[in-house]
């Protein structure tokens, strides 16, 4: 394996193809727990390891149990068990190790069972064939990517919170505003824009 193509998938999936802000997936809890910079480092942290945990599990069981029984039509059953499974795992871990931080996180620690990029990543990783490696590089980039998605949001608009914004434009609104422009800034990665 190819350490370039191994870089090229993490760069690709953070800042190319970011699920935030170019393809728009996991809206939900990058608004609601970007409001602040701690609660945001740690729904990252979380969400990337559960999310390489689960694109491990996802691609052994597709790979020697789907594949060989020909039921892979079942993926998006099975994806979601195994996420699901993790994050209840995740959820009483956090809640032993760190109960101030598992009630800051409140309702959207149970939300990426459901969420959109935890699910996304091990469909793609079936759709496209990757190898183990491959898949662990790719849950890897789209996790540093949705860091980095919430850690400047939560830069931002904990900025806002003092800046003098027009009282139509505070707190949703002109996080809305900055998450457009933060994509278009994004979508110049991907040479979208023209200049």
């Amino acid at each position: 394996m190819e350490f370039s193509k191994i870089f090229e998938l993490i760069v690709a999936a953070s800042l190319i193809n970011n699920f935030v802000f170019t393809r728009f997936l996991g809206l939900c809890i990058f608004f609601g727990v970007s409001k602040k910079m701690e609660t945001a480092v740690g729904m990252s942290i979380t969400f990337t390891a559960v999310m390489m945990i689960s694109a491990a599990l996802s691609w052994l069981i597709f790979t020697f149990v789907m594949v060989p029984l020909d039921i892979t039509f079942l993926k998006i059953i099975v994806f979601i068990g195994v996420v699901a499974g993790f994050v209840q795992a995740s959820d009483t871990v956090m809640r032993k190790i760190s109960p101030g931080l598992y009630y800051k996180l409140g309702i959207y620690l149970a939300l990426i069972s459901t969420n959109c990029i935890i699910l996304a990543v091990p469909l793609i990783n079936a759709g496209e064939r990757y190898s183990f490696i491959e898949s662990l590089a790719f849950a890897l980039g789209s996790g540093l990517g949705f860091a980095l998605a919430l850690v400047i949001m939560a830069s931002i608009r904990e900025k806002l919170e003092l800046a003098d914004v027009p009282a139509a434009f505070k707190g949703l609104p002109i996080a809305f505003i900055a998450t457009g422009l933060i994509a278009l800034a994004f979508a110049g990665f991907s040479g979208l824009i023209k200049l």
